[in-house]
């Protein structure tokens, strides 16, 4: 029963890094429906720029430090993301073919540049001392640092809901999306608002990219590959455009990987593969998506 406990809060954790991966594609891909493969790039940024706060502007490793690292992270993964929406996709909109090729190749340069300045090597990221502790539930011992995940990905749901259906700009998104001539003739900048899309979606790549780093035990231009093909696995399961979707599509996807791998090491990614195939025969708008008319 403690080892049941042990790997289900694990895999909770563990889906919560695919939600906090993913929700930034749930909003990119699904409300925009941009195939923006440099999402990974994002995450890597994000994570680099994080260690390189941690490492070189602040030399204490505590919460709040790595709180900061978190921020600054997803700031500077979310500017990046702003970058690449204004220079490059703003121009390939409706043109889905173009946006991957594009997008494949932006992930490929970021990649390539950042081997070559700090090698593919992993760097060891600087946690809060607490992070190697555990919390005892009956007798299973817990490791502390899944439980912050957890809390994280929350927030994040919480506050991507609250944006998207209770504020004016997530109101101008909505609208956008379903009609996009009828919102400008009103007057409102919808290009600006799907910038803003953007830049949120990169900011919480950022924040996955540290805390990825973090479960991951370094930085490294590779982590984002396996994250991120979870991450698209997670925005279809979960539903086009809907973060609470993603959000439940990660957490049963964390908890049968981790299940799995226990029963049968290397099964975790079959089953996953199979949950996804066996959702797009049968319920192609996802757990909570919406069947488009």
């Amino acid at each position: 029963m403690d080892t049941f406990m042990l790997i289900g809060i694990t895999g909770i954790g563990l889906g919560a890094l695919y939600f906090l991966v993913a929700s930034g594609l749930s909003l990119i891909y699904g409300l925009m429906g941009v195939l923006n493969f440099a999402h990974g790039s994002f995450l890597t940024v994000g994570a680099f720029v994080g260690l390189w706060f941690s490492t070189q502007v602040v030399h204490v490793s505590n919460t709040w430090t790595f709180i900061a690292a978190m921020i600054v992270g997803g700031l500077a993964s979310g500017l990046f993301a702003l970058i690449v929406e204004r220079v490059v996709i703003t121009r390939l909109y409706e043109r889905h073919i173009d946006q991957a090729l594009v997008t494949v190749g932006i992930s490929l340069v970021v990649g390539a540049v950042l081997a070559g300045w700090f090698g593919n090597d992993l760097r060891l990221l600087p946690t809060p001392p607490w992070f190697i502790n555990t919390v005892s539930i009956g007798s299973a011992h817990i490791p502390v640092d899944r439980f912050l995940y957890i809390a994280v990905a929350l927030i994040l749901l919480i506050a991507n809901t609250a944006l998207l259906r209770y504020s004016r700009i997530g109101l101008v998104i909505r609208a956008g999306v379903e009609n996009r001539q009828m919102v400008a003739a009103l007057g409102i900048n919808v290009r600006l608002a799907f910038s803003a899309v953007f830049f949120l979606g990169g900011f919480a790549a950022g924040i996955g990219g540290v805390l990825v780093s973090a479960y991951s035990n370094g930085v490294s231009p590779l982590i984002a590959g396996t994250y991120l093909i979870y991450g698209f696995i997670v925005v279809v399961i979960g539903g086009m455009g809907s973060v609470p979707g993603s959000f439940l599509a990660a957490m049963v996807i964390g908890v049968i990987k981790q299940y799995a791998n226990y029963y049968s090491p290397g099964l975790g990614d079959f089953v996953v593969v199979f949950l996804l195939a066996g959702v797009l025969l049968l319920r192609p708008q996802g757990l909570l998506g919406k069947v488009k008319p």
